[in-house]
């Protein structure tokens, strides 16, 4: 693990621990409907309905686990390379007898059997700590059985250009589209070192590890807003925020 990876780690153990003090709220919430957005349950009824084997990169607090579980799937592994997330999260999904277990790994480098798994899952502010796109999508392939698909519910590639200003949309002067990287200024913050894609370098890394794109949609809701009043202009319906991405071995 590289300097500024290893950093990150520290950073990710560090806002993990939200997980923990919150430990009850999560709790709640993964015994009501779940956290999958609708139109992720639209999109992947089809691979559910088949009871998949799950494995879930960067899977943060689990409550997606549990979700996938209580719509289909067989079973889900979790990975995460914060031992306090991935701790937190089985103790949620012992608690509930939720099939899920989780994984203290990096990704990519899953500690999962090539060929064994129908469904990869992951987003929701997972690829921006990637910091080798085609590494990712080689090592999403090579877990998906013939047929298997690879799903990314994530932050629009354009998100870290939007100012968070209320009146009208603004673009940051400090950050470009095109840029390698950027320095996280939000949550988790402390530093950390964000990985850009461009929608162009991640549907290109998912094609050229064998997977055929079958459904891209982008969204102006994103997936994620600060737990105060912040009202940013550009999450109004104007700009893109989020998107999906369904693709099959």
């Amino acid at each position: 693990m590289d300097e500024v990876v290893a950093g990150n780690r520290v950073v990710w153990e560090r806002a993990s621990t939200k997980h923990v003090r919150e430990y009850d709220e999560l709790l709640e919430e993964a015994r009501g409907e779940g956290s999958l957005f609708a139109r992720e349950r639209e999109l992947l009824a089809p691979v559910l309905e088949e009871g998949p084997v799950v494995v879930h990169f960067q899977s943060g607090h689990g409550l997606d686990d549990v979700a996938l579980v209580k719509a289909g799937a067989k079973s889900v592994v979790g990975v995460d390379y914060s031992s306090v997330a991935a701790g937190a999260a089985q103790r949620r999904a012992t608690e509930l007898g939720m099939a899920c277990r989780y994984v203290v790994a990096e990704v990519p480098g899953v500690p999962v059997r090539d060929a064994s798994v129908d469904l990869v899952y992951t987003g929701k502010g997972a690829l921006i700590w990637m910091r080798d796109i085609d590494a990712w999508a080689r090592d999403a392939a090579r877990l998906l059985r013939p047929g298997g698909h690879l799903f990314v519910y994530e932050a629009h590639p354009a998100v870290p250009l939007w100012t968070w200003d209320e009146d009208e949309p603004q673009i940051r002067p400090d950050r470009s589209y095109f840029a390698e990287s950027h320095i996280n200024d939000t949550f988790p913050g402390n530093g950390a070192q964000e990985w850009q894609w461009t929608l162009g370098q991640i549907v290109t890394a998912i094609t050229k590890a064998g997977l055929r794109l079958q459904v891209l949609e982008e969204y102006a809701e994103p997936f994620w807003r600060p737990q105060d009043d912040t009202n940013a202009a550009a999450w109004s319906g104007r700009l893109p925020n989020s998107y999906a991405l369904l693709a099959q071995r």
